[in-house]
């Protein structure tokens, strides 16, 4: 059996190598014609796994070590009986350390206390969920929005958008739906943006799609009234720079990449992969400690 492993995925030849020959490649220069006689691929979110990348290959699962999925064509593959799994949650801890560091640098730079704040949570998965007790823990008064949870019944005083877009602090985990009745491609559109007030505080870890950036780009050229932070952007790589020079904080889509994360998303796929072939799980990282002693200011660089 041949296998294809994006060649930046954590343990990717060690993990999958159980199963067959493992070919390490770019996730960007990943191909048709290499997946001619490749059964299982294995990828990040860079790669657009669709109908032109798989069209009369051999692949029969795909993994991605992420949590979104919007690059996966699902209807796709559906519609061709590959199965295909993904690593919701793998770097959730990691997302939550992300929005709560930065709320709190701004919150020293900016000289104001937390317990005076409120918090928009929008989308309350495993993300929205570790961000939700981190910010009560500091004093901050929140705000959960979650249709799809709240239909389900889910136990929970949600709110509407709205009230959650009132608050002091917005934060978005969603996935990136581009139609349908819980749609989230630009959830947050001019409208929106505009009516934001003025001192909000906009963090976007979840998919540049969420936000219209060409909108918010409006909007702090106009005012200069927000303090955002992105970590993820529409049209990635290829980002908006006049968008990049307004916002307080922008960062590549790392939010989410610590080592234990996309370890767990390695060992979630791998452990998918048993189940699609029926294999024992024999494998078993052996992780890198890093001994804190050995963190230093002498050894360690700024990048502020």
């Amino acid at each position: 059996m041949k296998i294809i492993v994006d060649e930046n995925i954590e343990f990717g030849a060690e993990a999958f190598q159980q199963f067959g020959e493992v070919k390490l490649s770019h996730g960007r220069k990943i191909t048709n014609e290499m997946l001619k006689d490749v059964e299982i691929l294995v990828v990040r979110s860079i790669t657009n796994v669709n109908e032109e990348l798989l069209k009369n290959t051999a692949v029969k699962f795909v993994g991605t070590t992420t949590i979104g999925t919007d690059h996966l064509d699902k209807d796709y593959m559906e519609s061709k009986k590959i199965q295909y799994a993904s690593a919701t949650g793998c770097n959730s801890f990691a997302v939550a350390e992300y929005v709560l560091t930065s709320i709190v640098k701004i919150a020293h730079e900016n000289n104001f206390d937390l317990t005076n704040k409120t918090f928009g949570v929008i989308g309350y998965g495993n993300i929205g969920k570790k961000i939700t007790k981190f910010a009560e823990a500091v004093g901050l008064k929140t705000y959960v929005n979650d249709p799809p949870l709240q239909r389900e019944g889910y136990e929970y005083d949600f709110c509407s958008l709205d009230e959650a877009l009132n608050s002091d602090i917005i934060t978005f985990h969603v996935p990136l739906n581009k139609d349908g009745v819980d749609k989230t491609f630009h959830l947050i559109d001019e409208q929106r943006i505009n009516e934001l007030k003025p001192g909000t505080i906009l963090i976007n870890t979840s998919r540049g799609g969420v936000v219209d950036n060409i909108a918010l780009l409006k909007r702090l050229q106009n005012k200069n009234d927000l303090i955002v932070v992105l970590d993820v952007w529409e049209n990635e790589p290829l980002i908006n720079k006049e968008l990049l020079k307004k916002v307080y904080l922008g960062t590549p889509h790392i939010a989410g990449y610590s080592y234990e994360g996309k370890v767990n998303g390695t060992i979630m796929i791998y452990n998918s992969l048993c189940n699609f072939l029926n294999k024992e799980k024999i494998w078993n990282p052996v992780l890198i400690n890093v001994d804190s002693n050995k963190i230093t200011p002498d050894n360690t660089q700024s990048i502020t």
